[in-house]
């Protein structure tokens, strides 16, 4: 196989970037609309509290969607814009030595995927801003008149991950054992061993010891400024 016929597939957040960029995007969006911070707090701790019930990060992810219900679609992907031209400018914004990997395996010539749970609003500009060929991220439904109904297909979480880079490598016609995966988070191990070259982000403790046990490389999580090019 030629060196350019590989894949890499990247989580997001605190994989790529160092935050979580449903957070941020949602704090963002409510203070649009006038929230001095009061909805948001109370919205968040909500979706924290269903990690803390030990519930499926999938349940998480679909009551975070329904804080869109309806709002119009193109209303919130110019919101995602103008939260990201903000967020980039910061100092310890982007994973260093991640973005380092992916610009590494552009220059490569490999196909660079992004796999996230988050959605459009977040994702599109973080994927056009670092040169992704393909997101793959959770879908919020829209009526027919372009608003969102608060429903999300398939949240992009644990087995959804590994579901779709198994779809995406067999499409690109590449093979697993050829393509990279960059994940933070227990949940992201199935997308790691879809793959030849798993790659760990930072120091959870789960992936940490798998990454020890299978000789995984481990990156640092560190924060670093970007600038555009």
């Amino acid at each position: 196989m030629s060196e350019g016929r590989r894949a890499a597939f990247f989580d997001v957040d605190e994989t790529l970037i160092t935050a979580k960029s449903m957070f941020l995007f949602l704090r963002h969006w409510l203070e649009g609309r006038g929230d001095d911070g009061t909805v948001y707090q109370r919205q968040a701790d909500a979706l924290r509290a269903t990690v803390a019930q030990g519930l499926p990060r999938e349940v998480g992810n679909r009551a975070y969607y329904r804080n869109f219900e309806g709002a119009r679609a193109a209303d919130v992907l110019s919101a995602g814009r103008a939260w990201y031209a903000g967020y980039r400018r910061r100092p310890d914004a982007f994973v260093a030595a991640c973005v380092d990997a992916l610009e590494g395996h552009r220059a490569a010539g490999h196909k660079v995927v992004l796999v996230s749970g988050s959605f459009e609003a977040c994702l599109a500009p973080i994927a056009e801003d670092l040169g992704a060929d393909l997101v793959l991220c959770s879908d919020p439904q829209t009526a027919p008149d372009g608003t969102y109904t608060g429903g999300v297909g398939t949240p992009m979480i644990g087995a959804a991950k590994t579901e779709a880079v198994a779809r995406t490598i067999a499409g690109l016609g590449v093979a697993a054992a050829d393509c990279f995966a960059y994940g933070d988070h227990s949940s992201d191990l199935g997308m790691l061993r879809a793959v030849g070259h798993p790659v760990v982000v930072g120091d959870d403790l789960a992936l940490g010891d798998i990454a020890r046990e299978k000789g995984w490389p481990v990156l640092p999580a560190a924060g670093g400024r970007r600038e555009h090019r």
